[in-house]
């Protein structure tokens, strides 16, 4: 087959939006919740990328079957069932996704103009001092 050097194969121009088996992957450790038709279980996600991800699901699922993940810092996010093997299952995405949103910390932000004069700070207690 003849390609253009100036113009990337389709593989390359879904590598390039992150899409692709060959993606690059953050490892890490998050739970989410998986649904999967009518049925929701919490999983462990051990990989992400743009693209989809991989989590440990123990129950039979069927290959393309559609799915509902809600991560962490994204949101719900629907994909496919790519592959299933020894209790794991990878989640392709119908539309990429920023995995380094999953990463940032979760924090609740006080709210501008919030009265906190409600509290109050004590000074530490001063230890008692040994006699030799």
């Amino acid at each position: 087959m003849d390609r253009s050097p100036d113009r990337p194969s389709a593989d390359a121009a879904v590598l390039a939006k992150g899409r692709g088996r060959h993606a690059a992957r953050d490892s890490l450790l998050l739970t989410a919740r998986l649904r999967i038709g009518e049925n929701a279980a919490d999983v462990r996600i051990r990989n992400l990328s743009a693209g989809g991800l991989m989590a440990e699901y123990p129950r039979p699922v069927s290959l393309g079957e559609p799915v509902e993940i809600d991560v962490r810092g994204i949101g719900p996010v629907v994909g496919r069932i790519a592959w299933a093997t020894d209790g794991r299952v990878g989640i392709a995405f119908d539309e990429p996704i920023d995995p380094m949103l999953a990463r940032k910390p979760v924090t609740s932000r006080k709210a501008k103009g919030s009265d906190s004069s409600w509290l109050h700070v004590y000074p530490a207690a001063t230890p008692p001092r040994l006699k030799r």
